[in-house]
């Protein structure tokens, strides 16, 4: 891509880096540390608790604008290594592939009334963490879960395309779509755990997996559409072509797995005696 790119080319680019956002938003580890951090925060400070996924993402996101803007500062004196991007590619690839599967495992392995937990090795490593309480600590969280070569990556081949395309102007352009992407799904996320506090354990199980597959269904899907970017020029050609509706469809799917675990937490019946009244017993 050259100077003169032309405008409509650098507003595809800047679809696909929010859908990239978006996508990156609905990761088994940022829900898994989102999930836990609202749970942790909902008895005693419920406005906090209800913006745990904005603050997660507000960190992670300052990381992957300060690693763009920075490789685009010296891209004159570095170029990429010819490896970087498909590397990048199929790496992500197989890391959707993977957590997207073990997600969906998690679907069919939970008992029945219990609340389906994501997987995620990041979420498993820093669990200690993940009892932050204020507003700096799960923003300083955010930051520790962006220190990883998919988000790193994806941040440095942003830079690098806004440097090529349009210079530092298209890098803030690319990163800030990438980062909003992100917001709005970590966002909705946090909000999403701290209104099923409130709810039946009974409910918030259906409302799990619920979620759990609609996450899984994206993570397989959007790792299928990049390996077949990455194995067939055409294909990567129509991808590119439809990256509007691509973007429009993972909202739907993530507005409508929301929704609708709201609605199945409202028409649940009342949990038994054993079962307790809420998801206060799921502390940890």
């Amino acid at each position: 891509m050259d100077i003169a790119t032309p405008a409509p080319d650098l507003i595809g680019l800047t679809a696909l880096a929010f859908v990239l956002g978006l996508r990156h938003g609905i990761d088994a580890d940022h829900l898994a540390a989102i999930d836990a951090m609202t749970r942790f925060n909902a008895t005693t400070r419920p406005a906090l608790a209800r913006l745990t996924g904005l603050w997660f993402s507000v960190g992670h996101g300052g990381v992957v604008l300060a690693v763009a803007f920075g490789v685009a500062v010296v891209a004159h004196a570095w170029q990429a290594p010819h490896w970087l991007e498909p590397f990048g590619a199929w790496a992500s690839i197989a890391i959707l592939l993977l957590l997207g599967l073990s997600n969906l495992l998690a679907v069919f392995t939970t008992p029945p009334g219990t609340v389906v937990t994501f997987a995620g090795w990041r979420s498993t490593l820093y669990g200690r963490v993940l009892r932050a309480a204020g507003a700096w600590p799960i923003l300083g969280v955010g930051v520790l879960f962006a220190i990883s070569f998919d988000t790193l990556s994806q941040a440095a081949l942003m830079a690098v395309t806004g440097t090529a395309s349009r210079g530092l102007l298209a890098v803030g352009l690319l990163a800030g779509a990438f980062v909003v992407g992100m917001i709005a799904t970590d966002g909705l996320n946090g909000w999403f755990v701290a209104r099923l506090m409130a709810r039946t354990l009974r409910g918030a199980a259906r409302a799990s997996r619920v979620m759990a597959l609609s996450v899984s269904g994206i993570s397989i899907g959007t790792a299928a559409l990049g390996a077949a970017a990455q194995a067939s020029s055409a294909a990567d050609r129509w991808i590119d072509a439809h990256q509007g509706q691509f973007a429009t469809l993972i909202i739907g799917i993530v507005v409508a797995s929301f929704l609708v675990g709201l609605r199945l937490t409202r028409t649940a019946p009342p949990d038994d005696a054993t079962g307790g009244d809420n998801l206060s017993g799921l502390q940890g």
